[in-house]
């Protein structure tokens, strides 16, 4: 991989590794609610982490995850300076090294959880309180503080679209190298990442209407993070069949980073 070393590749895989863990966990807990009515809880990213905590192996797993969420960030601040795949193009090149910056520093926020939770330290709420806590922080800018919370609904639910125009129009063959299976495997494997993409577009879509309408009502209370876009579905007409239908989508996102972990093509990717 021209101008990266081969330990930044291996950590973006170990990245793409971890945050397949972390959306099986989250599309698990969500069917364990829409399917087997077991009182399960919605969980977001760290709410992941805390499952995984709960485990009798827990702690070897929150040290994998540790060092997969922190090889994603390492990855997406080489890309975010270098680029070095050439992904960026056309008139998104700025928007897109802003975003894996965005990216970059999320994951690293998330290693740091996972350590803070493998040495019995965890610390903060998470979830609907972090949400909360952000966009209070926002509205507590004076007349500016809605404009703000409002540009990041907007950008969330635009985030959101986008996934789901990925979805569709996404050259995920040419992404992905699947030259070893055959085309019914292929078809399968680019199918399942497709419904992943897209359910995590819904999910987006979601949390940014909550933050917008937070800002529209300048009540910080209606922010939700992931678990509590979750509930929003699962509280709607017809919730259990929507967040059935979003929590496998989730699962299957999951499985769509685990392919990526593997099969990924790290350099010389087609625009």
């Amino acid at each position: 991989m021209r101008g990266t070393s081969r330990a930044v590749v291996w950590l973006g895989r170990a990245g793409y590794l971890a945050r397949g863990v972390l959306y099986l966990t989250i599309g698990w807990l969500a069917a364990l609610v829409a399917f087997a009515d077991v009182g399960g809880r919605l969980a977001d990213s760290r709410g992941a982490l805390d499952e995984l905590h709960r485990q009798p192996f827990g702690f070897v797993a929150l040290l994998l995850m540790t060092i997969g969420l922190a090889g994603y960030g390492i990855w997406r601040a080489v890309q975010a300076v270098l680029d070095p795949a050439h992904e960026a193009a056309g008139r998104w090149v700025a928007a897109k090294r802003i975003v894996w910056f965005l990216e970059a520093l999320l994951h690293f926020g998330l290693a740091a959880y996972a350590m803070s939770l493998a040495r019995g330290h965890a610390a903060g709420a998470g979830g609907e309180a972090d949400a909360r806590s952000g966009a209070a922080s926002a509205l507590a800018w004076g007349p500016l503080g809605p404009w703000l919370l409002a540009l990041a609904g907007s950008s969330l639910v635009a985030a959101g679209v986008y996934e789901l125009v990925c979805a569709f129009r996404a050259e995920l063959d040419e992404q992905l190298d699947l030259s070893r299976l055959s085309a019914k495997a292929r078809g399968l494997i680019l199918q399942l990442s497709r419904f992943g993409i897209a359910a995590r577009g819904v999910v987006f879509a979601v949390a940014g209407g909550f933050l917008f309408f937070a800002a529209a009502t300048s009540d910080p209370r209606q922010a939700r993070g992931l678990g509590g876009s979750l509930r929003a579905l699962r509280d709607a007409p017809f919730g259990r069949l929507l967040l059935g239908g979003v929590a496998l989508g989730l699962a299957a996102f999951g499985v769509y980073q685990l392919v990526e972990a593997r099969c990924r093509r790290l350099s010389g990717l087609r625009r």
